[in-house]
């Protein structure tokens, strides 16, 4: 089977910028990690891709010209600080950034232009993954959890990955290797947007603020009641689906302490959907620094709450190294998302290749 040399690359609903992750791999068991960077979006294209959210591609063609420029920078980032020739790798997987996300009405959208990376790189790209899984009537969402499952090879299961991003998200994993994986609910987007508005800060550095904060008890009550919580799984979130005014009037630190909670609760309802109890959650994604939202989960979970560095793995490449993962998968014609995974009815491919 033919190892490919791939490029992942993710800009996810935070906003912190572009990870790009190296991987040799076959797509399926074969994982050998070569290099990883992450750069941040400078603060005029982070505030352009804001205005963004909610709007369809075409409204938005210069600012996905300039995320894709963006992407092709740290492609060649990637490849000079490693001495790595760009014919020396086999393809790239490009997500893109996500604006919109309304699979109910069989829409998403991540900007991102496949054949201009293409063009700037020289190296294949697949991007679009998520697409053919809404048309379908899949979610469209999550599509890490087929790498979860690879990388749980050697683990004890039943095994929970959770990945605290902009939304936070979950993989399941049974004893026999089966999956479920949904959104759980918020992950750090919302306390991200509080202390940019309150503070001028991008997000709360170690979750300081909300160590410091009070949970307003009535008002997590209410975001709880959200029908997102009591709808059957797998099911999947816009960034911005739990915008709210109910917490304005609040501290700074009330306010982020309400918000992680309001994460944390979210990510405890999952388990409900488990068909057994899971013996370890562990945790990537940028929520794996917020003290606040990590030791809440330990205190609720009667199981290791472990962050992936633990098991040897770098939780910022986790998502771009996925990427990278299904970008051979697709050209392979494997399945990239499930019906445990997405609500799609079958088994599906996904992703276009541009070269």
């Amino acid at each position: 089977m033919k190892i490919y040399r791939v490029i992942g690359l993710m800009s996810g609903t935070s906003l912190d910028g572009v990870d790009g992750a190296l991987l040799r791999t076959d797509g399926e068991s074969h994982i050998e990690r070569e290099a990883f960077l992450s750069i941040p979006y400078d603060d005029k294209l982070r505030d352009e891709i804001r205005t963004c959210f909610g709007l369809t591609a075409k409204q938005v063609q210069e600012t996905e010209r300039a995320l894709t420029v963006a992407h092709a920078e740290a492609v060649h980032h990637l490849l000079e600080h490693h001495g790595i020739q760009s014919n020396a790798v086999d393809l790239i997987g490009f997500h893109g950034q996500t604006i919109s996300h309304t699979p109910e009405k069989r829409r998403t959208c991540q900007l991102g232009d496949g054949a201009l990376l293409a063009s700037m790189t020289g190296i294949k790209v697949v991007n679009d993954f998520r697409t053919a899984d809404v048309a379908a009537g899949g979610q469209g969402a999550p599509l890490v959890p087929i790498y979860h499952q690879a990388l749980a090879n050697k683990l004890d299961k039943p095994v929970v990955f959770l990945n605290i991003g902009g939304v936070a998200n979950v993989t399941y994993i049974g004893k026999n290797g089966d999956l479920m994986a949904f959104d759980t609910g918020p992950g750090n987007a919302l306390i991200d947007d509080w202390m940019l508005l309150k503070t001028g800060q991008k997000f709360d550095a170690e979750g300081k603020t909300a160590l410091t904060g009070k949970v307003e008890e009535l008002v997590l009550k209410k975001l709880l009641s959200h029908p997102f919580f009591s709808a059957p799984v797998p099911k999947s979130l816009d960034r911005n689906a739990f915008v709210s005014q109910a917490w304005e009037g609040f501290s700074v630190a009330d306010g982020a302490a309400t918000l992680g909670a309001f994460t944390v609760q979210s990510i405890l309802k999952a388990g409900q959907y488990f068909p057994e109890p899971p013996k370890q959650w562990i945790v990537a994604g940028g929520g794996r620094h917020n003290a606040f939202l990590m030791k809440q989960l330990q205190r609720h979970l009667n199981v290791p709450v472990l962050p992936i560095e633990e098991l040897g793995m770098n939780g910022d490449a986790i998502e771009a190294e996925a990427f990278a993962y299904l970008a051979v998968r697709s050209v392979r014609g494997l399945p990239i998302s499930f019906p445990t995974t997405t609500g799609a009815p079958r088994p599906m491919t996904g992703g276009k290749l541009y070269a």
